[in-house]
């Protein structure tokens, strides 16, 4: 069948980045925008092999069901999340007992609440299907592998975008994130004082499907269930404690599994083994605003949350989705910046406030905090409505 190019495109869109992000952002206009010419940059080699990235990431439904209809989901590789356990590591709370809150995908009439697989097994699909994309429509679709973007410069009615070479687009998305301690500080950013140490866990008797949040005296970790190896149970372990006091640090891995099955409640199993930890720093960097002339920043390179809540990629899929609605929507590219921007104030600034809130009340030394947290968990698993409503918001955000 003979390519019939496109001339004159209506849109000439630059991605930079093509992590998850970047990646959901160029197939769905691929897919929505038939106009459209999408071009991707990044500075790995599209040889270099993305399924190796072991990092664990816990996507919401809503990201799973944008993900099947891009025809970038492994299934086979991902474990559904049919629970999520919040609590907190007591003190006594006397006739209370240790509060906690659950939410069941099948009180919510859902099949899964999210799903759980590393950064390789998300990426992998979606190059896949984008680099296919593009050998079905070279004229519409290209990709730039390791050609790194050095500038961006808005002009009239556009934006250049420097890597190599300069090109024009009308509007250029950059996805690009990276962690914390390697990004230029933006509008809005704030050190923790926090580290995450992060690795894999093996367990015994856990409920399948499974996620843990413990929050402690020190901060939060999690436990998010693993696809099994047939060999033993497995989760992702995102274990948060204070950078200048950290207890962690010196600990042999035999005493890091000694501590993790006291801080985590009986409920997850009992727990075997630990691998070797990795570590990074935690804070807030954020932009005040998504729009900055004809370019636009989504996920990480918006804003780079705590993990606290897991929200992070959640929230630039959903950023990702409503720039191409936009598009789809409305040719005057000035009017869909400003749509874009007002429609993600909500579940941005939202997601932000919650995160940042959670993460600094673990440094606040305030009397009653940890009991006044026991009791919010208490009464949001008694109160139904308000238990469904925080089910909502973590599987689709704000809307």
């Amino acid at each position: 069948m003979t390519e019939v190019p496109v001339a004159s495109p209506e849109l000439d869109l630059a991605v930079i980045g093509a992590g998850p992000v970047g990646l959901a952002l160029a197939l769905h206009a691929a897919h929505a925008l038939p106009r459209a010419r999408v071009t991707v940059f990044d500075a790995r080699s599209a040889e270099f092999d993305i399924s190796r990235d072991p990092r664990t990431l816990a996507l919401a439904l809503g990201s799973v069901q944008m993900l099947e209809r891009l025809g970038a989901w492994d299934a086979a590789r991902a474990q559904p999340i049919l629970e999520v356990h919040v609590s907190q590591q007591p003190p006594s709370w006397g006739p209370l007992g240790e509060p906690e809150l659950r939410i069941r995908a099948a009180d919510e009439g859902v099949p899964m609440l999210g799903a759980v697989l590393s950064y390789g097994q998300i990426v992998a699909p979606l190059q896949a299907a984008w680099m296919a994309a593009c050998e079905r429509e070279p004229q519409r679709l290209r990709s730039r592998f390791g050609a790194p973007v050095t500038a961006l410069k808005n002009v009239s009615d556009g934006v250049e975008v420097d890597a190599d070479i300069v090109e024009r687009y009308d509007i250029a998305v950059v996805a690009e994130g990276g962690v914390f301690a390697d990004q230029a500080r933006k509008a809005l950013a704030h050190d923790y004082r926090q580290t995450a140490w992060v690795g894999q866990i093996t367990l015994e008797g856990a409920p399948p499907g499974a996620a843990f949040e413990r929050f402690t005296r020190h901060g939060p970790a999690a436990l998010l269930p693993l696809k099994s190896d047939g060999k033993a149970q497995r989760a992702g372990l995102v274990w948060c404690v204070p950078s200048d006091d950290d207890p962690v640090a010196e600990l042999s891995d035999a005493q890091r599994l000694t501590v993790l099955a006291s801080i985590f409640p009986p409920a997850v199993g009992r727990i075997t083994g630990v691998s070797p930890l990795k570590h990074f720093a935690l804070g807030l960097n954020a932009e005040r605003t998504l729009v900055d002339g004809r370019s636009v920043r989504i996920g990480n390179a918006a804003q780079t949350l705590h993990p606290v809540a897991g929200q992070g990629l959640n929230l630039g899929l959903r950023d990702a989705v409503e720039l191409v609605r936009s598009l789809a929507a409305e040719r005057d590219i000035a009017s869909v910046l400003r749509r874009v921007e007002w429609r993600r104030a909500p579940d941005r600034w939202s997601t932000i406030a919650t995160t940042d809130f959670l993460a600094r009340s673990f440094t606040w030394d305030l009397p009653g905090l940890g009991v006044a947290r026991g009791l919010g968990l208490a009464a949001m698993q008694a109160l139904a409505p308000a238990r469904s409503a925080l089910a909502r918001q973590m599987m689709f955000g704000s809307r």
